[in-house]
């Protein structure tokens, strides 16, 4: 009430005076607060200060940042669970080191090379002209005043040259180049037995006191994660058609603005039959492949029905369809067969076509010529689009409206009711689960997660509806009683037994391998089949094995003196021994195509580690006192 008589009399010498009576008190009560954050010192970084209104614009300047991430699932409570205070002053105390550096190796930025790099800026620029209207226009556009801007270059520029300074000596040998390709290129062939989990799985027995040992040393596992419950408000814009009117101008405007989304090429509509051959098929092969299409085009010629020759001699999937492909355009199929169905009339069958898929017989059944389509062919589209699109905004400012009236501690549920509508409640979810029965809500569980119970979140859109969300309830992480989930684990504790017994196994053969027996010797004895795999590189996958990066890495220091490793290789199919075979070098060749490519890779790899490096030694030899935690600000 107070604030609605002030907006009505704002104007009136009653309500100044007031505003300044209120001005008054609050410089007296907390003028400190406002007064002297003016020159609030944070930090300082070698003797020198971070101001209050520094780290206030560093910290404004990532808060956006990370709302333009996040976008409609952005809630202020993010802030803390992102850590963006202290992230902001970690980046304001790496940009002061950073300055600090570069002053002491005499290397600065002038205002000179600033402005020549703004002027050079080609977002800047009319008719390849710095355009001062533009220029500002872009800034005021992304909310970011020329003094800021500078600033901003002034960083990148002296950033560059102290990457100039720290990389003049950087050197990269065509050696380490090589060894880079060699490692990333590089392939071994291995010979393995697999012990497997199932195999040992139905002689196992389960004692009591083993399960409960195993669920004591694994409760970790079986803990119930925090969950919430939601309440929340759906906004359907579908609800809103009825009342929604769209005239014939609108439609015909639509239409019009839209024209070249109507515009259609040429298109059309054939069967074909597919006589597979490899592109590089031998001669004899194609000969022969050839022969049988041309026997086939004579039963087409003779005027035998195409739908049924394709089902019987055709090598396409379409075969099922009578080789209909239905319509196409240009640019849809491979080139000699587009090239040919264009160049038949409506009814015409081509002779032989050659693609890389081997050879056609097409069959073009009807031609639809490039035009556009007419108006009233689009009629019921455009109406549709038109009506969902001014039910949507109906549905959006509806939302809209509900979250800015909604007072800030009432209950969802109550206040939806209020307004006519129906609060729905969630079940109980985690923060990596889905909302139920709401499409594509996994994305904003983050954001709910980070809300206080009965904090409500903007309004959202999802899978074209609109959302307004509210935390009502929270279940805390606990460790539950074996009893609660004892099948599950048992199930695990038999599995791990299994395992177990899989991995003794492999640990026993490699056992007697170590006493002097061969590979052949106690694969024949224990009645194994070894498997071998290709030639794989460590970017792996291991064929047979599955993704492991550690059995990659211990695979590929074995040799033919060491063929075996010391252990066997687990992972969830069962425990391996592995044998090494075969190393097939890098193509010289190859890597001369690649080499110019792995250079820039390494130099870039080489350069970023060599900066960060050089940070970190920077912020360990610096004087750095936190004066005002940032946690206590804003």
């Amino acid at each position: 009430m107070v604030l609605s008589l002030m907006r009505k009399h704002a104007k009136s010498w009653l309500i100044k005076f007031l505003i300044a009576i209120i001005a008054v008190v609050f410089i007296f009560y907390f003028g400190y607060s406002f007064t002297s954050d003016r020159a609030l010192k944070i930090a300082y970084v070698n003797g020198e200060v971070i101001s209050g209104p520094e780290y206030e614009k560093a910290y404004r300047d990532m808060v956006s940042t990370y709302q333009a991430r996040y976008k409609d699932m952005w809630t202020d409570s993010m802030i803390k669970a992102l850590d963006l205070k202290t992230k902001a002053l970690n980046s304001l105390i790496d940009q002061r080191l950073i300055t600090q550096a570069a002053r002491r190796l005499g290397i600065e930025v002038t205002e000179a090379e600033c402005q020549k790099a703004i002027m050079s800026y080609p977002a800047f620029q009319v008719d390849g002209q710095f355009d001062m209207g533009r220029y500002q226009s872009l800034l005021a556009r992304n909310h970011m005043t020329p003094e800021d801007f500078e600033v901003s270059i002034t960083h990148e520029l002296l950033s560059r040259k102290l990457g100039q300074f720290l990389f003049a000596f950087l050197d990269v040998t065509e050696k380490e180049v090589l060894d880079y390709y060699t490692f990333g290129n590089e392939k071994i062939k291995l010979a393995y037995v697999g012990f497997h989990p199932d195999d040992f799985r139905n002689s196992i027995s389960i004692d009591e006191a083993g399960l409960k040992a195993y669920f004591e040393t694994h409760q970790e596992t079986y803990r119930v994660p925090e969950r919430i419950q939601a309440a929340y408000v759906e906004i359907d814009p579908a609800s809103f058609r009825d009342g929604i009117s769209i005239s014939e101008e609108e439609i015909q405007s639509f239409y019009e603005y839209n024209h070249a989304a109507y515009e259609q090429p040429a298109q059309v509509k054939a069967r074909h039959i597919l006589f597979e051959l490899d592109e590089d098929a031998p001669e004899k092969t194609e000969q022969a492949v050839r022969m049988k299409a041309e026997a086939v085009l004579e039963k087409v010629k003779k005027g035998e029905d195409f739908a049924k020759l394709a089902k019987e001699y055709s090598g396409c999937p379409s075969k099922e369809r009578g080789g209909d492909l239905g319509y196409f355009e240009k640019g849809q199929m491979a080139p000699a067969f587009e090239e040919a169905a264009f160049s038949l009339k409506k009814g015409e069958v081509s002779e032989l076509v050659r693609t890389p898929f081997g050879y056609h017989i097409i069959q073009v059944e009807d031609i639809k010529e490039a035009g556009t389509q007419p108006l009233e062919e689009v009629r019921n589209d455009i109406l549709e689009s038109l009506t969902m699109s001014a039910a949507s905004e109906l549905a959006h400012e509806k939302g809209f409206s509900i979250v800015d009236q909604m007072p800030y501690d009432v209950q969802l549920t109550e206040y939806a009711k209020q307004q006519g509508l129906e609060a729905k409640k969630s079940p109980f979810f985690s923060k990596n689960e889905a909302i139920p029965g709401i499409a594509e809500s996994r994305k904003v569980t983050e954001a709910l997660f980070a809300l206080d119970k009965n904090e409500t979140t903007e309004l959202v859109e999802l899978g074209g509806k609109f959302y307004i969300f509210q935390v009502v309830d929270s279940q805390a992480s606990y460790l539950p009683e074996l009893k609660d989930v004892m099948e599950e684990v048992k199930k695990d504790y038999r599995d791990h037994l299994a395992m177990e017994a899989a991995r003794s196994a492999a640990e026993g053969f490699l056992a007697e391998l170590k006493e002097g027996k061969t590979w052949n010797q106690v694969v024949k004895e224990k009645g194994l089949t070894p498997k071998e795999t290709v030639f794989f590189t460590r970017r792996g996958p291991i064929q047979g094995i599955g993704y492991a990066p550690e059995l990659i890495e211990t695979a590929f220091r074995l040799n033919a003196r060491k063929p075996c490793p010391d252990k066997p290789f687990v992972n969830d199919k069962g425990a391996f021994v592995v044998r090494w075979l075969e190393r097939e070098p890098v193509d010289e060749s190859d890597f001369r195509k690649e080499e110019e490519s792995y250079r820039k890779s390494l130099v870039q790899t080489k350069r970023r580690r060599i900066f960060e490096s050089w940070l970190d030694s920077l912020r360990k030899n610096a004087e750095i006192e936190i004066v005002t935690p940032v946690s206590k600000k804003l």
